[in-house]
C-alpha cells in the first residue's frame, strides 16, 4: 500500500479513562518508509522509519511467518519509530498487517508487502567500460505530456521564460526519444535527479530532494519510471539514477518535524556553508575545525546537510537506494557530492549494495582536479592511512580539465596537447583505470564547446579522444548537436531546452538540424558506434608516445587488434611515421580510418590533415 501524498486516516478505538465511553478517533499514519520490500535480499535486516502523531507512545506487532521484530528503537522526537525487522531466507512473499497497539489496544495498522525479486536480480550487470553513458537533464531534454507540467498542491509551475524556472520536460519525454540515443552510439542513460523536489523556485534541477521515495509528480510517476527502465532494457540501454546523499531540500517533509536534532547537521541557529575544500577530508594535518566546516556545512541555504554518522540516517539512506535498485531496475548510481558525507557511511552503502547486487557499479562524483588527491576516492587505492572507500567509479575530473586546455592553449612543455599526456601519465595512481569516467562537460560546467574555443575542429578532437582513452565515456545531452553556454553567465545556460522536445519548437533536433550540427551528430555517432564493436578499445590496453609537433598518437590494443588514435592538434597538416611506432606496429600494418572511411595499404607514413582526428582500425 503506497501511503505517498495522502494520509491515511485509521478509525480506531481508544478508552481515555476505564469509566469513560468509547470514542472513534483517527489517526494519522503520515509516513512508513521503505513503503515496501522484498523476500529473498542477501541482507535479512530491515529497518522501517514510521512517522505520525504520537506514534512512540504505541508498540508494533507483526504476525507473519518468517518476519520478527528485533528492535524498537525511540529518538527525542515522540512522533517516530524506528523498527527494525529479521526477514528469514525461506519468508515467502506476501503482505501482513503492522499493528500499532496503545495500553493494550489497536489504535492502527499498515499492510506491508513483501515482493518477490524479479529473476536474476542479485546478477544484473551494472555499467563498465564496454558503455558509453549521455547524461541528461529529464526537465529540459522532452515534454512528452502536457498534463503533468503543473501539478496541484506542488509549489513551482512550469514556465519556458524563466531560465531557472521549471519547463516541463519528463519521463515521457526520454521514453518517446530513445532511438536517438541509440542510433548515436549510446548505451547508458544518466538521468539527473528524478526524486520529489519541491521547493519554491529553482526545483527544475533535481538536487535539493524533498521526498527520496517519490518520484518528482511533474516528471510522471513511480510506474512511468518502471516502464522507462524495461523500455531502455528492452533496446539495450542501461540507466544510471542520480541520487544526493549529503543534503536535502529544507522543504523535504521531515524539516517540519525532525526525526531528532541530530539528523541533520545544525550550527546553532546560525547558517553555516560549506567551504568545499574537499583536500581536508583526506588530509593528515587537517584541523577538526575546517574538516568540521567541509563536510558539515551546507551547500546552499536551501539544501540541508544530512548526517550520515547518524545510524539512523545512515540506513534510511542506504535502504534507499536498494529499494530504487530493486523497484526499479537500475543498472546504476551515480552519487552526487561523494566525499562530503562521512566517509564511513559512504564506504558501508557500497559494501552493503554490492552485497546484494556484487555486478552493480557506482560512479562518485569527487570534483578534485589533482590526481594525487582524487585517486584516494576509488575502491582499492593504495593510501597511507589504510581507508579503503569501497567506491568502484570516479569521475576524471582532472582529465576533464585537461581536455578543456589541450586543444586551445599555445603548445608548450607542458601545456597544449602535453596535458593529455600528462593527465594519462598519473594513471599509476588509480586501482582501476577501466573504471574511470571520463567527460569533457556535465551539468555544472560550461559546455564544451565553450571550453574548447567555439571551435568545431576542436570539439571534434575531444569527442575523438572521449571515444577512444581509457574508462568509461560520458556525454552530456546537446554536445552532439553544438549546443552551447557558458556556466560562468550561471548554470541555465548550460542547461537549456534540447531543440525539438517541445511541441512548437521553431527546430527539431531529433528530425532534422542544421548543417554544422548534424554533421557533429554524424561523426559523434560514427566514432561510439565503433566503440561498440572494438574490444581494444574498451578494454584494451593503452600505450601512448610523447607529443611531437602538437600530434599525439596512442593505441588500444588486445592480442587480436589494434586501433591507432591521431590527433592532430596543429592547424597545419602533420605527417606521422610508423617508425616512430614499431613497438605496436608491423612494418607490414595497413588499417581504414573509421572516421573518414579512408583506407590505407600502409602505415609507414600517414598524413592527417591540421585540427583532425584520426581513428584506424589495424590490420595486417
Amino acid at each position: 500500500m503506497n501511503i505517498r501524498h495522502l494520509t491515511l486516516a485509521i478509525a480506531c478505538t481508544l478508552f481515555s479513562l476505564p469509566h469513560m465511553a468509547q470514542k472513534k478517533v483517527a489517526l494519522q499514519l503520515q509516513h512508513v518508509e521503505p513503503m515496501n520490500w522484498w523476500v529473498g535480499m542477501n541482507n535479512p535486516n530491515l529497518q522501517l522509519l514510521v512517522h505520525a502523531p504520537r506514534i512512540a507512545e504505541t508498540v508494533p506487532v507483526i504476525e507473519y511467518e518468517g518476519v520478527t521484530i528485533k528492535e524498537v528503537i525511540h529518538t527525542s522526537n515522540p512522533n517516530y519509530l524506528f523498527i527494525n525487522l529479521e526477514i528469514a531466507p525461506e519468508t515467502q512473499a506476501g503482505s501482513f498487517d503492522i499493528v500499532f497497539n496503545r495500553l493494550g489496544v489497536k489504535i492502527a495498522s499498515y499492510n506491508y508487502q513483501l515482493k518477490a525479486r524479479k529473476e536474476a536480480s542479485a546478477q544484473r550487470m551494472g555499467f563498465t567500460a564496454d558503455d558509453a553513458i549521455m547524461l541528461l537533464m529529464p526537465d529540459r531534454f522532452a515534454n512528452g505530456n502536457t498534463a503533468n507540467d503543473n501539478i496541484e498542491g506542488m509549489r513551482e509551475r512550469a514556465d519556458r521564460n524563466k531560465p531557472y524556472g521549471r519547463h516541463g520536460g519528463d519521463l515521457k519525454g526520454i521514453s518517446d526519444n530513445l532511438d536517438y540515443f541509440t542510433d548515436l552510439g549510446m548505451t547508458t542513460l544518466w538521468l539527473n535527479p528524478v526524486q520529489e523536489n519541491d521547493m519554491p523556485e529553482s526545483s527544475y534541477h533535481g538536487y535539493a530532494i524533498t521526498d527520496y521515495y517519490a518520484v518528482d509528480r511533474r516528471l510522471g510517476s513511480l510506474e512511468e519510471y518502471k516502464a522507462l527502465a524495461e523500455k531502455m532494457h528492452s533496446k539495450g540501454l542501461k540507466l544510471v539514477m542520480d541520487m544526493v546523499f549529503n543534503h536535502c531540500g529544507t522543504e523535504h517533509w521531515w524539516m517540519k518535524d525532525l526525526p531528532c536534532e541530530d539528523w541533520i547537521f545544525q550550527w546553532g541557529g546560525k547558517y553555516q556553508n560549506s567551504s568545499f575544500r574537499l583536500s581536508t577530508v583526506a588530509d593528515p594535518h587537517v584541523s577538526k575545525r575546517d574538516l568540521r566546516i567541509t563536510t558539515e556545512g551546507w551547500f546552499d541555504k536551501s539544501m540541508a546537510d544530512m548526517n550520515m554518522r547518524n545510524p539512523l540516517v545512515r540506513n534510511y539512506l542506504i535502504q534507499n537506494s536498494i529499494w530504487w535498485i530493486e523497484e526499479i531496475g537500475l543498472d546504476g548510481i551515480r552519487q552526487d557530492t561523494y566525499p562530503y558525507p562521512d566517509k564511513e557511511a559512504m564506504r558501508e552503502w557500497n559494501i552493503r549494495v554490492r552485497q546484494e547486487y556484487p555486478n552493480f557499479n557506482i560512479v562518485g562524483e569527487v570534483w578534485i582536479s589533482h590526481a594525487s588527491k582524487l585517486f584516494y576516492w576509488q575502491k582499492d587505492a593504495l593510501n597511507k592511512d589504510g581507508f579503503n572507500s569501497e567506491l568502484p567509479t570516479i569521475m576524471d575530473f582532472p582529465l576533464q580539465e585537461a581536455i578543456c586546455k589541450a586543444f586551445t592553449e599555445a603548445p608548450g612543455w607542458d601545456t597544449g596537447i602535453m596535458r593529455l599526456y600528462d593527465a594519462l601519465a598519473n594513471d599509476h595512481l588509480y586501482a582501476n583505470t577501466q573504471n574511470i569516467m571520463v567527460f569533457g562537460e556535465n551539468h555544472d560546467v560550461g559546455r564544451l564547446l565553450n571550453q574548447v574555443g567555439m571551435n568545431v575542429d576542436n570539439l571534434k578532437l575531444a569527442t575523438a579522444f572521449l571515444a577512444t582513452v581509457r574508462g568509461i565515456p560520458q556525454l552530456y545531452i546537446g554536445t552532439e548537436v553544438l549546443m552551447s553556454g557558458n556556466g560562468f553567465d550561471g548554470h541555465c545556460f548550460i542547461r537549456e531546452d534540447f531543440p525539438g522536445g517541445w511541441e512548437g519548437d521553431k527546430a527539431n533536433y531529433f528530425t532534422s538540424r542544421p548543417q554544422a550540427a548534424d554533421e557533429m551528430y554524424h561523426y559523434t555517432a560514427r566514432l561510439f558506434n565503433y566503440r561498440k564493436t572494438s574490444d581494444a578499445i574498451r578494454n584494451g590496453k593503452l600505450t601512448h608516445f610523447l607529443p611531437e609537433n602538437e600530434v599525439y598518437v596512442f593505441f588500444r590494443h588486445t592480442d587480436n587488434e589494434k586501433v591507432m588514435v591521431i590527433l592532430n592538434n596543429n592547424k597545419e597538416p602533420q605527417t606521422v611515421n610508423s617508425d616512430t611506432y614499431s613497438e605496436i606496429l608491423s612494418p607490414t600494418a595497413k588499417g581504414k580510418d573509421i572516421i573518414s572511411g579512408k583506407a590505407f595499404d600502409t602505415l609507414s607514413s600517414i598524413s592527417i590533415p591540421g585540427k583532425s582526428a584520426m581513428v584506424i582500425e589495424c590490420s595486417e
